[in-house]
């Protein structure tokens, strides 16, 4: 039996990095795919995997990581992505809007159009994509990110129809509250002040291992078996504007 083979991207850190390890750990060989060269080439190291140094947004660089991987793929893990700023829809930078959205809805679209045929070659591909709460529920101050993630949403529900009849699962994680190194701290351009007050006295955010159990766990499970929408929040978040935290006094 040939071994079983993996996409992620965004694998540079953060949750896709703990992906890669996660699948990488269940027996499949893990295409890194990531811009940071050093960071991904360290983790194909560690996994046994291969690096790609990709840009989800440019189409060139998709197509050499398609052509990489070759004929034939059993899972699509489309993590690339992120959120910019905390700013009101009134005084929000337009340049932010349209980089998260090529992030997060236009890098998901091109990898997922660069390897789906790969993935239906499998005979039993899983394809995920990494959307959030933010993809459900508004919040102020995350207009840019929300709509992106909403638009992710769209585009798995849109996929699971569009398939039906090929042998490719279709799944969407969505996150709530993930403390991990860098989602916050390239929201708020470095400000690591600004990015540690988000999780200001919440005991226990989720972090990157969690949400990766949850993808080896979905990429577990028998080729029938499609679980459409996984949702995760930490106890501590009932909802995107409810969440619990501890006295800081």
């Amino acid at each position: 039996m040939s071994t079983r083979t993996a996409v992620v991207t965004g694998a540079s850190s953060g949750i896709g990095a703990a992906t890669a390890r996660a699948l990488a750990g269940d027996g499949f060989h893990v295409y890194c795919a990531a811009r940071r060269q050093e960071r991904v080439e360290a983790l194909a190291t560690e996994i046994g995997g291969t690096a790609v140094v990709c840009d989800v947004t440019d189409p060139t660089s998709v197509a050499a990581l398609a052509e990489q991987v070759g004929p034939r793929l059993d899972v699509l893990v489309n993590n690339a992505g992120g959120a910019i700023g905390l700013d009101p829809v009134a005084k929000a930078d337009p340049q932010a809007w349209r980089d998260m959205y090529e992030s997060n809805v236009i890098g998901t679209l091109q990898v997922t159009q660069a390897l789906v045929d790969a993935l239906v070659a499998s005979g039993a591909g899983l394809l995920v994509n990494v959307g959030s709460t933010a993809g459900f529920t508004a919040y102020e101050g995350g207009g840019g990110y929300t709509a992106a993630k909403h638009a992710v949403k769209v585009m798995t529900e849109t996929l699971r129809l569009e398939l039906n009849g090929l042998p490719v699962r279709v799944t969407e994680i969505a996150p709530g509250m993930v403390r991990t190194d860098e989602f916050a701290l390239n929201r708020f351009g470095g400000d690591a002040a600004a990015a540690g007050k988000v999780y200001e006295g919440v005991a226990e955010p989720l972090v990157a291992e969690d949400v990766a159990e949850a993808i080896r766990w979905v990429a577990s499970l028998p080729a029938h078996v499609d679980v459409d929408k996984l949702v995760i929040k930490p106890v501590a978040q009932a909802a995107q504007h409810k969440v619990h935290r501890t006295s800081l006094d």
